[in-house]
Parts: C-alpha cells; structure tokens; sequence
C-alpha cells in the first residue's frame, strides 16, 4: 500500500506506509511510556543510563511475555508490577527455600481427614477473622522461610489466645544460623521452629525491632519472647483435605511453592495453574503461607499469602490451584501446637 505524501516546496516525495513499521513503532512508544509509568510508580532510580537501558530491555520483554500470557485465556491474568525489571537472577534471589533431604523432626498429622473434612467449612479465609497480619515486602533478600514460619505461629497465637500479634522475622533472620538457616540467603521453617522451641518463643516485632531486609546483630536474649510453641506437625503430604482440615483447626499454615516461573512472578488475580510448576520437594524453593481455601468460577483454590508486598498479586495475594497439587502446595505444609 503507497500513500501520496505532501510534497514540500519544489518538491516531491513518495511516502510508503509500512504497517509492520507503523506496528513496531506504536509499540516501542507503547513501551517507553509504559516504562516511565512504571518507574513513576515505583520509583525506580537507575544508577547511570547504561543500567537504565538495561532494566528497560527486561521490562520490554516481560512486558511481551505478560500480554502473551494474558492473551492465553488460562484462568488468571499477569500484570506489570514492581519486578517487572528484575533479572532471572534477582527474582531468584526472592525465593530462597532450601531444601535438606530426610525427617524434619515434626509430627505425624494426626487427624482422620476424610472423616473430619465434612466438619470444617465449604470455604475459609483467616483475614476475615483477624488471624493474618499486613502483607510485608522482604525485599532483596531471601528470607521467605522466616515469613512463613512466623505467619504460622502467629496463627496459632490467634487460635490460642484470641488476639493477633506482629512476630519478628528478623530474629529468625539474625538468630537461627545455629539450626541450619542461612539468613538472607535462605532457610526453612522446621529449623525456625527448633530454635523458637529452644529458645522459649520468639520476640515480638515490636520489642526485637523492625525488618531489615537484611543480616542482622542478633539481639533476641535481650528481648522478651512471647508464642512459645511445643512443636510442629506435619501435614499429610498430597492431600488436600488434610491440608483443609489443618488450616480449619489450626489457623494459617507454613507451606513451600515452586515460585520459579514467571507467571507466578507477575500474578495478578485469578486462580493461578502452571503445568510447568513442580511438586516434587526438590522443586519446591520458596516459602508461603496458606491462610484459606475456596472456590472461584467453578475452580477450586488455596489462598496464599506472600512477602513480596502489595504490590505484587492481588493486594499481596495469590489465589493457587489445588488441582494436581500444582506448584506443591500439598507436599509440605506445617503448623505449630502451642
């Protein structure tokens, strides 16, 4: 297709439209705008133009691969949010679930959970109830595991007590090098548990401080400790009604994901199944915590809660599927007596 230019004084010009041309070219606008909301939103400070450039070539791409993804019709939908211009190697760097072969040392879930699933709700969510403290960020750290390790005990806090307080994973992050865990650079909530058990409870946020996103001093014999745990247990591994009964008895419960793909990086809402997700627990490498259950258009699902901020999901959030036992949500969860 040739289209007639307006040819300027004296002269005269043939212009070609070129709608592969036209395509990339709206795109590429497309993008730089894109790009500079997105920085606006998160402001996002680059340290020279070199890196600039860099993050928005992440941010093209995964921008590509979102709109590809969406376009899919799969049940659930990505979106642009404040990973979008993280490299494979930093989002890795968010996950952080070690994994150690063998008996953790909990206990055997002790529940019949045929029988007992008809006794719990259709549906469950914690939040409701008061049971689930703020979504938090851990920032460039890897330190899932403390997060669910302390959403679970706080959980059991709430049962026990009826109240709900702000544990610290700090202390987690800065004290259990002792049992295994490797701070920032990752951990799991059985060693957490020993040292809380050991150390008679474990400090609220309040009294230990803040989280750093950071290795810290550890200061926790300074500090009064307050949620005293007795022991932990261990979910019947593969099954969901077990997985359903634990968190109806017990309140929100310690699990660990194959976060390792990029839908799940870029998660929006919906109920999210990935065929490519693991379940095996050699797959599983980051650190969650399931605080209900339910049903979303005819699918069921396990609401997750994560610490990648509000920013991420939904309002913090994801909504996984329980069919196929995708991700691995059924093949390692725990929970605390107290």
């Amino acid at each position: 297709m040739t289209c007639v230019g307006f040819p300027g004084p004296g002269d005269k010009h043939i212009y070609t439209f070129n709608p592969m041309r036209e395509f990339v070219h709206n795109y590429d606008r497309h993008v730089n705008e894109a790009f500079e909301d997105f920085k606006n939103m998160h402001n996002k400070n680059y340290v020279n133009h070199v890196e600039q450039l860099q993050r928005k070539e992440l941010f093209r791409q995964n921008l590509r691969f979102i709109h590809s993804t969406n376009r899919a019709n799969k049940g659930y939908q990505l979106s642009v949010n404040h990973l979008v211009d993280r490299t494979d190697l930093e989002l890795k760097a968010l996950r952080g679930k070690q994994y150690t072969a063998g008996y953790n040392g909990g206990q055997p879930f002790p529940y019949n959970a045929e029988l007992e699933v008809t006794k719990i709700p259709d549906e469950l969510d914690w939040r409701l109830y008061g049971a689930v403290t703020p979504v938090k960020d851990q920032s460039v750290c890897g330190s899932c595991w403390s997060f669910g390790t302390t959403g679970a005990v706080e959980g059991a806090y709430y049962m026990k007590y009826g109240k709900l307080v702000r544990l610290s994973q700090q202390a987690l992050i800065d004290c259990s090098w002792g049992y295994g865990n490797n701070g920032c650079d990752g951990g799991e909530d059985f060693r957490s548990y020993q040292w809380i058990m050991k150390h008679g409870g474990l400090p609220s946020e309040d009294d230990y401080g803040g989280y750093l996103g950071q290795d810290g001093y550890c200061h926790a014999n300074n500090v009064p400790t307050i949620a005293n745990i007795t022991g932990y247990v261990n979910v019947t591994s593969d099954d969901a009604n077990a997985l359903k009964v634990a968190i109806a008895k017990h309140g929100p419960v310690s699990i660990a994901i194959d976060a390792s793909h990029k839908t799940f990086s870029f998660y929006s809402h919906g109920v999210y199944y990935d065929s490519a997700c693991g379940n095996t627990e050699e797959s599983l490498d980051h650190a969650v915590l399931a605080v209900g259950y339910g049903k979303l258009n005819g699918k069921d699902y396990w609401l997750i809660k994560n610490s990648w901020s509000n920013y991420w999901g939904n309002d913090g959030y994801i909504l996984m599927s329980q069919e196929n036992n995708n991700c691995g949500v059924l093949t390692n969860p725990t929970y605390v007596t107290m």
